[in-house]
């Protein structure tokens, strides 16, 4: 495993270590690469606190791919330094935020084409929407959110669903063969064929693709920002808000099945969600399981040889919505 490594810059404030875990996951997901960009990660940090004139204000905090580091701008202003790889995930992130202009999502303050470095507003980072007791409730908070976002057309430059549904279907005969189960094999052609149905009206709205309860930070409560809540890390993408829905199903997954009917806990998640995103339940559920596809070529490709029980469950659930016996 990479060892950790120090940011730090004199009067900037202490040094940084990069955890280890971020290291590690680069080093899993990318290899060679993902451990170079580590490595120039120390100096990355340093060039952007002195170029945008920022201080250290706190421990940094990471996911799979990012550095978040809290800074405070020279007018005291507090502040949060995204650091991570420029490439097909990550180019679309500051586009999206730009266009959403702090309108549900967090605002972006300064950002630097093509170099993955963004300044952000500060946001409450211990308080996500999974902090939230009641999962309807906080379902229902994200829903909204995904109303606001939807809103508007995503701009030039952003990935389109009619692209990526299309690249899916291409790999769906490869990625049947490594499925064991012959049930598991059923499932993967009806989600494919929902895709087909589909592909050729895929939307033009601006998608988070990535709205899951952990995406969902609370605004700090000196901010003034008037609303609680905003979206974190989207990865931007051109479609139909239908394909948003599955990171919220399935995540929080023991609270859809608390009750012992999963089937009916997972249609009560959807039901909500469409309600309030007023979209056709149909063509929902249509999406929906292309978003399962795309998890399950995800998983096959990464050596797994069977569909995960969620998904299998999720699935099961909309193929009633879709008519399907």
């Amino acid at each position: 495993m990479a060892a950790a490594h120090r940011v730090g810059h004199g009067s900037r404030g202490p040094a940084i270590e990069v955890p280890a875990a971020l290291a590690a996951s680069h080093e899993r997901h990318s290899g060679a690469v993902g451990l170079a960009w580590i490595a120039g990660l120390p100096g990355m940090a340093a060039a952007f606190m002195e170029r945008w004139r920022l201080r250290v204000d706190g421990p940094p905090r990471h996911g799979a791919v990012a550095l978040v580091v809290p800074v405070v701008l020279e007018d005291g202003t507090p502040a949060a330094l995204k650091l991570q790889p420029y490439d097909e995930e990550t180019r679309g992130e500051p586009v999206a935020l730009r266009a959403w202009g702090g309108d549900g999502a967090v605002r972006l303050l300064r950002d630097a084409a093509g170099a993955g470095a963004m300044l952000l507003e500060r946001l409450d980072a211990s308080r996500s929407l999974s902090a939230v007791r009641d999962d309807l409730a906080a379902l229902r908070i994200l829903s909204e959110l995904l109303v606001r976002l939807a809103a508007r057309p995503a701009p030039a430059g952003v990935r389109r669903l009619a692209d990526v549904a299309d690249a899916m279907l291409d790999r769906v005969p490869s990625a049947r063969e490594r499925l064991d189960d012959p049930r598991d094999r059923r499932l993967l052609d009806t989600c494919a064929g929902a895709v087909r149905d589909l592909v050729g009206e895929s939307g033009d709205r601006l998608l988070h693709w990535d709205l899951h309860y952990d995406n969902v930070l609370a605004a700090r409560p000196s901010s003034g920002r008037r609303e609680p809540w905003v979206a974190i890390d989207p990865k931007p993408l051109a479609g139909d808000p239908g394909f948003e829905l599955l990171p919220a199903l399935w995540n929080r997954w023991d609270e859809v099945a608390a009750g012992g009917d999963v089937a009916r806990g997972v249609l009560r998640r959807f039901d909500l969600m469409t309600e309030v995103l007023g979209l056709d339940r149909r063509r929902a559920a249509g999406w929906t399981l292309g978003r399962i596809l795309q998890n399950v070529l995800w998983d096959v490709e990464d050596g797994e040889r069977a569909v995960r029980r969620e998904q299998r469950a999720i699935a099961a659930a909309l193929l009633g919505r879709r008519g399907s016996p």
